[in-house]
């Protein structure tokens, strides 16, 4: 039977609730344990996908095609486990559903309530498919008081009684404020945050303390009286030079050991840390050094390309090199074409990612035009490599025109909606006015490389999976005019109708990929695409 461990959090959001229990999923697995780790969103959306990336962060899509929080990310690249559709729900999916229900007269004229209606389908979502793990971690999102997590806090209390005794704990992660005028770390926030909770119902057994600086034995004590937990069992959580040395922290702070005592299990083995201590003993000691660009539309919030911020340091990681990221906003090129080179020029790779709208377009079809001229390594990733096929049919195949439906009415469609598509569902189909919310081309779909391709070399294979997010394609009836510019069709999907990968044999490294290869890479399993990228950037480091 698995065991449950429920997450929550108090006193301000950002803690890095997600993160803790990604590295906390990460340190079990080192006992030996399977884990699974789960995201409770308290908001209203049915899922992230038609958010903001201002209001949310990146949308994080799983392999069989859920828009999932950016938490999701955090707990596969720590812990290797391929998230689901089921690792995600939201209060909007829950009430979705139920109102669904209603109105089907599937609860034969009950009054529909939050109990027990809305807390019974929080709880049929925790427990479900979870016979092949030893723990589950269930994340609640939200800061405990906040009345749109009400439900899920009283669905774990109720929970708790369900599984019995010894088969769940509660994990609440909390700050301990540092006042500068006073010289002191404060204790109180973390006192009234417990007490909220165990005013719901639900009493922590561990405690993690978010602190700037290191918390004194005396206030760990403190804690440990007032919020009714072992002293032992108050955990300091201090920043962390990176994000991959967050396990090792934990670990030697007496974390996993904590939550392993929780359940009244026996201590066991050691965790083999290994390859977290490779990690950041890579990190620590990188042996070169590269900047790369990212000609983007939101750059002004980092968690928008959470994802690809990572795959660039798992690159990094690969070839033991420091990756310095430069966010560009692409918008900035569309106003003066000199600060096109005076910001290009000190980069040793140029990535344009993911986007959706036209804002921004022109910019980044001037960054993809100076990497193409001046044989600087390029990455386009989805909306990346629409544009370089733009860039190349404008300036190399003699069609000013060309543009993308996109953007609306073309001439030169050479990026379009696709209305249909198969799927292992069979076909799919949808309209151009027809609803945003999960109508896109959604989650892994298989790709066929040419043999003699540097796409083929780079991943050492003619068949692969990737995942995507997106409406528009590259229009194959463009392919014979845009490979005769020297832009090679190098992917496909497996009936030829969608191109997956496109390349420059006559330039040092320039992929552009439909997929979003950053969703697969892992700090101890580095994408092959990004690995392959930062070395052609570190080649190009030592050429300037």
């Amino acid at each position: 039977m698995a065991r449950f461990i429920f997450i929550t959090g108090g006193v301000v959001s950002s803690l890095g609730k997600g993160l803790m229990a990604a590295s906390l999923g990460a340190l079990l697995q080192a006992r030996g344990y399977r884990v699974r780790i789960r995201k409770f969103d308290p908001y209203l959306n049915v899922d992230p996908g038609t958010m903001s990336p201002y209001q949310h962060g990146e949308v994080y899509v799983t392999d069989d095609g859920a828009e999932t929080d950016l938490d999701l990310g955090h707990y596969e690249r720590f812990t290797g486990v391929a998230s689901r559709k089921t690792d995600n729900i939201t209060s909007g999916r829950i009430y979705q559903t139920i109102i669904n229900r209603e109105r089907r007269g599937d609860y034969l004229g009950a009054t529909v309530q939050v109990i027990p209606h809305v807390t019974d389908a929080i709880k049929a979502f925790a427990t479900a498919d979870v016979d092949d793990v030893d723990f589950v971690l269930c994340e609640i999102g939200g800061t405990v008081g906040d009345i749109e997590s009400l439900p899920f806090i009283e669905a774990i209390r109720q929970l708790r009684n369900d599984l019995g005794r010894g088969n769940s704990i509660s994990v609440h992660v909390t700050l301990v404020p540092y006042i500068a005028a006073a010289g002191e770390l404060k204790t109180k926030p973390t006192q009234h945050s417990v007490r909220e909770l165990a005013s719901l119902g639900v009493q922590p057994d561990v405690l993690v303390c978010r602190c700037e600086k290191p918390l004194p034995e005396s206030d760990r004590a403190k804690i440990a009286l007032f919020c009714n937990v072992p002293k032992e069992a108050v955990i300091p959580a201090l920043d962390a030079s990176s994000i991959y040395g967050v396990p090792l922290q934990y670990h030697a702070e007496g974390l996993d050991a904590q939550v392993i005592h929780a359940f009244g299990l026996p201590p066991g083995r050691e965790p083999n840390l290994g390859r977290w201590t490779d990690i950041m003993d890579r990190i620590t000691n990188a042996e070169g050094r590269v900047t790369v660009g990212v000609v983007g539309k939101y750059v002004g919030l980092p968690d928008a390309y959470k994802s690809l911020n990572e795959a660039l340091v798992h690159g990094g990681i690969a070839n033991r090199a420091r990756v310095d990221i430069r966010w560009i906003d692409a918008e900035l090129f569309e106003q003066s074409e000199s600060d096109i080179a005076a910001s290009l020029e000190p980069l040793h790779a140029i990535l344009v990612p993911g986007a959706f709208g036209e804002r921004g377009a022109e910019g980044k079809i001037a960054a993809i035009r100076f990497a193409r001229e001046r044989q600087v390594p390029y990455l386009g990733i989805c909306f990346g490599m629409q544009m370089a096929c733009v860039e190349a049919a404008r300036n190399l195949a003699g069609i000013p025109d060309a543009s993308s439906t996109e953007f609306g009415a073309t001439s030169e469609p050479i990026v379009g909606m696709i209305t249909e598509w198969m799927s292992e569902e069979g076909l799919q189909q949808r309209e151009a006015g027809g609803d945003l919310g999960g109508t896109m081309r959604l989650g892994a779909y298989p790709a066929v490389l040419a043999g003699n391709s540097h796409a083929n070399a780079i991943y050492g294979a003619t068949e692969i999976s990737e995942r995507h997010r997106h409406r528009y394609e590259v229009n194959t009836a463009y392919r014979d005019r845009l490979e005769a510019t020297g832009l090679a069709f190098t992917g496909m999907s497996p009936d030829g109708r969608l191109p997956e990968i496109v390349e420059r044999p006559d330039h040092p490294w320039f992929v552009g990929v439909q997929f979003h290869p950053e969703l697969k890479s892992k700090p101890f399993e580095p994408h092959p695409l990004f690995a392959s990228f930062i070395e052609a950037a570190l080649k190009q480091s030592r050429l300037v």
